[in-house]
């Protein structure tokens, strides 16, 4: 029996997530990953994620010390981002700058510094590029700002709304794992090999690249601002189920219930409202959930974490073009987990295939 894509086939034995879709449950390493939201700073996240257990004042101030130290790009590095095209998108300028960092220090098997060399400078190669192609002032990286917060910084040159970066570093903790996903099955495949794990992060962006999987929510942007323009969220939503449009942003493939990244933004956004992105985006989901419920009963669609995403990402002002580099420096923190995790028992991943073409005569 072949298996497409290969859904429902088990390849791994992993203790750093579990995503349950029937119940609308979110577990790492076991901890809800709502709480690890709530709590933990995107630094205590990924240490949880990498480590298994959360850091101490001395880790901590470690962790927060490595963040710090990777997060500015040499000269060879910028003057590489400087001589690609300008036609190259940010997702192949960040796989192009990490792929030039597998030196010999990055051999087989990967490690904790090497991570955090690669985790902290996503960051700063996505705003170098963003502002070097807008014509704007570089602006180097603030190693006392938090990585969220440092992240908004270099973006805009000014210091971050605390409401923004709280907003957006919720979202890079609930995104940065979620199960054998496409780009993270590509991480382990590579790391699987005994590779290295800047050939394992390339390849995972190469396949976050694909817009089947790091597609940009472009469609809940839409529908947020044809609400904002019309004013009434109700009239535009009603009009669009009488038409037999799809809500962009509800209902998801995998959670059965509502997606627990999202009613976890939804929680942390709640008190943001003297921002009106933030009011915006809860009206929308209350009147959005309401509406489903009459005109789909027999379904249970909810707001998925990609309209939550795109409510976050539109409120602090991302450009649409930064939306998957963006959860790709959230993602590859997961990524790394898991390549950590391959190489502690390891065994190379070589599924099979069936002939389905012709055979010559037999002799």
């Amino acid at each position: 029996m072949i298996h497409a894509g290969l859904e429902g086939i088990v390849a791994a034995d992993s203790k750093i997530s579990l995503v349950d879709g029937e119940n609308g449950l979110l577990v790492y390493r076991g901890e809800w990953a709502e709480s690890i939201a709530k709590h933990y700073s995107f630094e205590e996240a990924t240490y949880f994620l990498w480590h298994g257990s959360a850091p101490k004042k001395t880790q901590f101030d470690n962790i927060t010390s490595e963040f710090g130290q990777a997060r500015h790009l040499t000269a060879a590095q910028k003057k590489i981002i400087d001589l690609l095209p300008e036609s190259m998108e940010i997702m192949a300028v960040i796989r192009t700058i990490l792929s030039s960092m597998g030196e010999e220090d990055f051999q087989f098997p990967a490690t904790h510094t090497q991570g955090m060399r690669l985790l902290g400078i996503i960051p700063t190669i996505i705003a170098y590029r963003y502002r070097s192609q807008k014509g704007l002032p570089i602006i180097d990286p603030d190693d006392k700002l938090s990585h969220v917060g440092n992240f908004l910084y270099m973006l805009k040159g000014e210091t971050p709304v605390e409401q923004h970066v709280k907003a957006l570093t919720a979202y890079f903790i609930l995104t940065m794992e979620h199960g054998l996903n496409a780009s993270t099955f590509t991480a382990r495949v590579i790391a699987s090999t005994e590779s290295d794990l800047v050939s394992a992060i390339t390849g995972a962006i190469g396949a976050m690249k694909g817009p089947l999987h790091g597609g940009a929510p472009t469609g809940v942007i839409d529908l947020l601002e044809e609400i904002k323009h019309d004013g009434n969220s109700e009239r535009v939503l009603r009009k669009k189920l009488e038409n037999r449009e799809k809500l962009m942003g509800f209902g998801h493939r995998i959670y059965k219930t509502r997606d627990p990244r999202a009613a976890a933004l939804s929680e942390i956004t709640s008190n943001f409202y003297d921002d009106e992105e933030f009011s915006l985006a809860h009206e929308v989901e209350d009147t959005a959930v309401r509406l489903l419920k009459e005109y789909k009963p027999d379904r249970k669609l909810y707001a998925n974490v990609e309209y939550y995403a795109a409510a976050i990402l539109r409120a602090i002002e991302l450009p649409t073009e930064l939306f998957t580099p963006t959860f790709t420096a959230a993602r590859c923190a997961g990524w790394i987990a898991h390549v950590f995790e391959q190489n502690e028992n390891n065994r190379i991943i070589r599924p099979s295939s069936v002939y389905s073409g012709e055979m010559p005569e037999y002799r």
